[in-house]
């Protein structure tokens, strides 16, 4: 039988929620023993395979939404002996040549080979920086810290807070620039700065669809704007017509998902994307699709998901990229990658899986850093990853790509 969650046990949920997701970060998931026998330290390779989309599948996505999924190896880890201000890497962002990672303990840049910090010192709002994004009009990059809203524009840093400007909370989850719009998810709600006319709009529990004030994602693009609100679902504003709409775990359960492919696996979300008319939502409960008529959703049971538990999505093209608490994820509606360090070793394993079904499985004497993964993007042919124990660099294997139909 349906039973709905009372608001007092939601919220109770959502405090405990938060102390496990803190304590998660920090534990040392490293600590698990027993490799496979079937593992060898040397390199093997994934052979070409294409994998046709059955229409019958419920879990498959439209074919002409299907893309190819490079593999990627020859992985190298950057910490802080190579110049990171901290091994705890939140966020990493693709600016041209160079990349910017958030971590605990300030921001870091890397360009020609070298890396490069900032501090408070050097105008940074807070220490622990936890999204960035890239202005693709200015080029100036926004920087969302657990202290306020950093630009960083010809050399040197700009603060935004709620004493000098129209934000919200200064303490700022996530950051998206959308043409002269950039969006600020807090956890008081959003606030939106036109670049162009200096004006900050607020949106919160008064004027939007949002239940909940913790908005921790936003994902802008094609006038369509998705914010990931903690305990709230997600939110849809249209740019255009200047309309909300909210989407909400139908089945208001907490434990489980009543349902199937109903909607929202649930409202506790932590990240959202937007890419080729798909919306693609990471929850601490699973990961869902959406595309515009149609909710898929997907648990570590049921497909080739790392873990239920997301921090972070991002999709390129048609092909979603989940970062989970243990390992990383790619998918492309009907194949599934999954990247995973070996404890207690250097190397790590590679698992290609329809559904729940793992078709390949091979090992690598590189990989990730760790497999409690935060952030993911890309750079030409190649993969920039940030984790729990530093940022780790991949190269696209061409020649084991997996094809489409």
């Amino acid at each position: 039988m349906n039973k709905s969650v009372p608001k007092f046990s939601l919220k109770s949920a959502l405090v405990a929620i938060c102390l496990l997701a803190g304590s998660l970060f920090w534990i040392n998931w490293d600590k698990k023993p027993l490799i496979s026998q079937e593992y060898s330290e040397m390199d093997q390779k994934i052979s070409d395979k294409s994998y046709p989309i059955e229409e019958n599948d419920k879990k498959a996505a439209d074919t002409n939404q299907t893309t190819s999924m490079p593999i990627y190896n020859h992985w190298r880890t950057f910490t802080t002996r190579d110049g990171l201000p901290s091994d705890k890497a939140h966020c990493v962002r693709v600016d041209g040549d160079r990349v910017w990672v958030g971590t605990d303990n300030g921001l870091a840049l890397y360009e020609k080979g070298r890396w490069y910090t900032y501090t408070v010192a050097d105008g940074l709002a807070h220490p622990t920086v936890l999204s960035i994004d890239v202005s693709p009009i200015t080029g100036d990059v926004w920087i969302a810290t657990m202290g306020g809203l950093n630009r960083w524009s010809a050399g040197r840093f700009d603060k935004f807070d709620q004493f000098n400007s129209g934000l919200i909370n200064d303490v700022v989850y996530g950051v998206a620039c959308d043409g002269n719009d950039v969006w600020a998810a807090t956890a008081s709600g959003v606030s939106r700065l036109n670049t162009n006319t200096g004006q900050w709009t607020i949106f919160n529990v008064e004027n939007a669809p949002m239940h909940e004030p913790w908005a921790y994602s936003v994902s802008a693009k094609d006038s369509m704007v998705y914010i990931a609100v903690w305990g709230g679902g997600v939110v849809e504003f249209n740019t255009r017509t200047e309309r909300w709409r909210d989407y909400r775990d139908p089945d208001k359960e907490m434990e489980i998902d009543l349902f199937p492919d109903d909607g929202l696996v649930h409202d506790v979300t932590a990240s959202v994307s937007y890419e080729n008319g798909i919306l693609w939502v990471g929850t601490y409960f699973g990961l869902n699709r959406y595309n515009g008529s149609r909710w898929w959703g997907y648990f570590d049971h049921d497909s080739g998901l790392a873990s239920n538990f997301i921090n972070f999505v991002k999709a390129r093209g048609s092909v979603v990229w989940i970062c989970t608490d243990k390992g990383l994820n790619s998918f492309n509606g009907k194949t599934w990658v999954t990247y995973h360090k070996i404890p207690n070793n250097s190397g790590g394993e590679i698992l290609i899986s329809e559904g729940a079904t793992v078709v390949e499985k091979s090992a690598y004497s590189t990989t990730i850093a760790h497999n409690f993964v935060l952030g993911i993007d890309f750079q030409g042919d190649t993969l920039w990853v940030a984790t729990a124990k530093g940022v780790s660099r991949g190269v696209d294997q061409r020649e084991s790509t997996i094809q489409s139909p």
